[in-house]
């Protein structure tokens, strides 16, 4: 399906140049980069890349793992997993060489959770911050190591949630804090923990009626983000049914949206005054911040469910919103009214649950069977710039460090300049 519309304006054309050039990331130490966006700005990778084009370095691990890599100051950090979730690491690789520098094994897991296959035991992305790096794999543990050397400052073992078809909300970094979601088939509530301790700070749960009995429809897979909206901090928290805001610092609830659905995955993103959130289910919202209480009929501008993916995460740049659907359906939006301006197929094989990423004007988007779209980020249509393939596929997102590519498939770890 292709919608036209008008040619756009001069002034338009330099609002998105302008949004696009902010400077390259130091560092990609969360999922989804710095500011959970996945906007590298003007940093400028390679837009063809293979096996054999571009290639500075890859590096071969076994396990089972769909978590994106980080990386600051020299070091990479990647979780992992065998198949059957009883042995649980983060690996540590060189980001000159790609070598592999310290295999830890943070879990053992002797009775692990059911998994669905579409999933993995090491599904939620580490994160990086004030000299920790901080891994997570749901109810069956969260730690805190040492940036260099790995070694294991605190663990928590003690959060109960059935996850039911595996854990993938990653946790977030906020302030001197770290915040996490149980979102699962039996309970459902988001915790906020000292970093430096691994003490809790606060515990929220839903507070909701999910209006169901059946624990498969209250359980969601999202990774929250904090935003500021009008000088007031919310912590954006997306979930079953519902999609919930905080007060980051003592978990107060601010506000409900009832967004609907379940197993929502994507990060909210928050841009033009309003938050773009996911329900899982293949419908999004644009909400207002700032309010109190239930907003449905007061804050949600505007719904839909077309073209609307229900794994990966959106791109707001500019004046518009991109996404690719899990069916490999690559959309371009306007943030105010929802309207789609062109929805084309990027002909790949298997889905997109990779959130795409963007670089100097250019979409990066990845298929679970190996497809690696690069195409132009701009309303007249799609326009692909390379269709590159790597082996076995991704689930992860990539990463993005200067101008080099970071990418992550189901066996290896390469790096592209």
């Amino acid at each position: 399906m292709i919608l036209l519309s008008p040619v756009i304006p001069t002034a338009i054309f330099m609002f998105i140049f302008i949004s696009f050039s902010h400077g390259n990331a130091k560092g990609w130490n969360q999922f989804r980069g710095p500011n959970g966006d996945g906007d590298a700005y003007d940093a400028d990778p390679p837009t063809s890349f293979s096996e054999n084009e571009n290639l500075t370095w890859s590096s071969s691990f076994t396990g089972k793992a769909w978590s994106s890599p980080v990386v600051t100051d020299g070091i990479i950090w990647a979780t992992n997993a065998n198949e059957e979730g009883k042995y649980l690491w983060a690996h540590q690789f060189d980001w000159e060489t790609g070598k592999e520098l310290k295999k830890i094994l943070v879990f053992k897991n002797p009775s692990p959770q059911f998994c669905h296959p579409m999933n993995s035991y090491a599904t939620p992305t580490p994160v990086i911050s004030n000299g920790y790096v901080f891994v997570h794999f749901g109810a069956h543990g969260t730690a805190a190591l040492d940036l260099k050397t790995g070694k294991k400052i605190w663990e928590r073992r003690d959060f109960e949630c059935d996850h039911w078809r595996g854990a993938a909300a990653s946790p977030i970094p906020h302030k001197k804090t770290l915040i996490v979601h149980f979102d699962g088939y039996d309970q459902q509530y988001v915790v906020c923990l000292d970093q430096k301790s691994g003490k809790t700070i606060w515990k929220t749960n839903r507070a909701f009626d999910f209006k169901t009995d059946n624990g498969d429809n209250k359980k969601a897979y999202c990774t929250p983000s904090v935003i500021k909206h009008n000088g007031r901090l919310e912590l954006i928290s997306p979930c079953a049914v519902a999609t919930e805001a905080f007060n980051p610092f003592n978990g107060k609830l601010l506000w409900t949206a009832r967004t609907g659905g379940m197993n929502s995955s994507a990060r909210p993103i928050y841009r033009h005054g309003h938050v773009f959130v996911f329900s899982g289910m293949g419908s999004m919202s644009a909400i207002r911040p700032g309010g109190t209480g239930d907003v449905d009929l007061t804050h949600v501008t505007w719904s839909r469910r077309k073209v609307v993916p229900k794994k990966s995460s959106p791109l707001v740049l500019g004046n518009f919103i991109f996404m690719v659907s899990d069916e490999g359906i690559a959309s371009c939006s306007d943030p105010l009214t929802g309207e789609v301006f062109w929805a084309e197929r990027l002909k790949i094989k298997g889905q997109c649950a990779s959130s795409p990423i963007h670089a100097s004007g250019r979409i990066y988007s990845f298929s679970s069977a190996g497809d690696c779209i690069v195409f132009e980020a701009k309303k007249e249509g799609l326009s692909i710039l390379a269709h590159n393939r790597l082996p076995n596929g991704c689930m992860a997102s990539p990463a993005v460090l200067g101008n080099s590519l970071l990418i992550r498939t189901k066996d290896s770890l390469y790096r592209f300049d």
